[in-house]
């Protein structure tokens, strides 16, 4: 974190013992030391929060592109529905319209068997 060569820690100390004394120095260095503890719980509680707000909109954001994902696949799937009934409607119409014209037209018959069935009557009676 800090860049303190032992040499300048020892200068530190020795400061600090002169200045404080060595009767209060045991106290203060574990003042010291719960402030420093409760100042690192601190910060990775901070740390922590930013990476769960983080997590969260990463979670939010992706659960967009799901929901888009699945609005387009929605989308698709409704205009393939849509396709295949005009498909059926069309389908249904023309077979219809060739039912209407097989019913209106009369029923045709070969020439071969017209004439088998005019030589297979029986002549009428003369």
């Amino acid at each position: 974190m800090f860049d303190f060569s032992f040499s300048e820690l020892m200068v530190v100390l020795v400061v600090a013992l002169i200045v404080i004394g060595p009767e209060r120095l045991p106290k203060v260095a574990r003042t010291l030391g719960h402030l420093y503890g409760r100042a690192q719980r601190y910060v990775n509680g901070v740390k922590a929060d930013i990476a769960r707000d983080m997590a969260i909109e990463e979670y939010r954001q992706l659960q967009q592109k799901v929901q888009a994902e699945a609005q387009a696949l929605e989308q698709s799937v409704k205009n393939a529905a849509q396709t295949v009934d005009q498909h059926m409607q069309q389908i249904g119409a023309d077979a219809n319209r060739q039912l209407q014209q097989a019913q209106a037209a009369p029923p045709r018959q070969n020439p071969s068997q017209t004439a088998d069935q005019a030589t297979a009557l029986p002549p009428a009676n003369s």
